[in-house]
């Protein structure tokens, strides 16, 4: 079968929206997850801080790539089949709340002790001591990090091809192996990534410029 480049750029946008639309869950998700466990690896519960911290520790210690294999090929011993898609948004939801949970915690403990100690001394409790001074003053301090992981995340979901789900990094391999024309392909699917990614790191520079945060 002969590929024009229309064939071409229109399989590689298909994968971009795929993409896309991957990172997009993986970042909610792991965005909504995330937080959860910011809240026990901070909360006033030993037992929750400690399964928070072997979580990220878990997470943030092994590749994405043997996280992918153990949701594909593990949850398919329990007897659950599970699709590419499926275990490649798992699995990533899996790896982004680690990261964003320890960047998180991170920008919680920058908060002056004082703050802490002010806000009790009020007779408010941890959880609104959190709700109404810390969080609001940590959320300016994450945006910046935050909006520059998720580059990270969308660089992520390269790997996910080896398992079979069919996004820009796949498509391009595909194409590849059918048009003989790999340098032209990868070129064009490094191009969709930069695409995707540029906007993300410029809008992370100018957030952190803008609220004065230092790296």
């Amino acid at each position: 079968m002969d590929f024009t480049l229309w064939d071409i750029l229109r399989n590689l946008l298909t994968g971009l929206q795929w993409t896309l639309l991957l990172s997009l869950v993986a970042f909610v998700c792991g965005g909504i997850a995330g937080l959860l466990v910011l809240l026990a690896r901070i909360g006033p519960f030993q037992s929750l801080r400690v399964l928070a911290y072997g979580y990220i520790e878990l997470f943030q210690g092994t590749p994405l790539l043997m996280q992918l294999f153990m949701v594909f090929f593990g949850v398919a011993l329990l007897g659950i089949d599970v699709s590419p898609w499926l275990a490649a948004a798992i699995a990533l939801t899996l790896f982004t709340s680690a990261f964003l949970a320890e960047i998180w915690r991170g920008c919680v403990e920058s908060i002056p002790r004082g703050q802490w100690e002010a806000s009790e001394s009020l007779a408010l409790s941890r959880l609104e001591v959190l709700r109404h001074v810390v969080l609001p003053q940590a959320m300016r301090i994450a945006i910046a990090p935050t909006v520059g992981f998720s580059v990270q995340v969308v660089k992520g979901t390269a790997v996910t091809s080896i398992i079979g789900f069919t996004e820009l990094t796949k498509t391009g391999g595909m194409l590849a192996n059918a048009t003989f024309e790999p340098f032209m392909v990868y070129g064009f699917v490094a191009l969709g990534y930069f695409l995707l990614c540029f906007p993300l790191s410029f809008a992370a520079h100018r957030l952190e410029r803008r609220l004065n945060v230092t790296a």
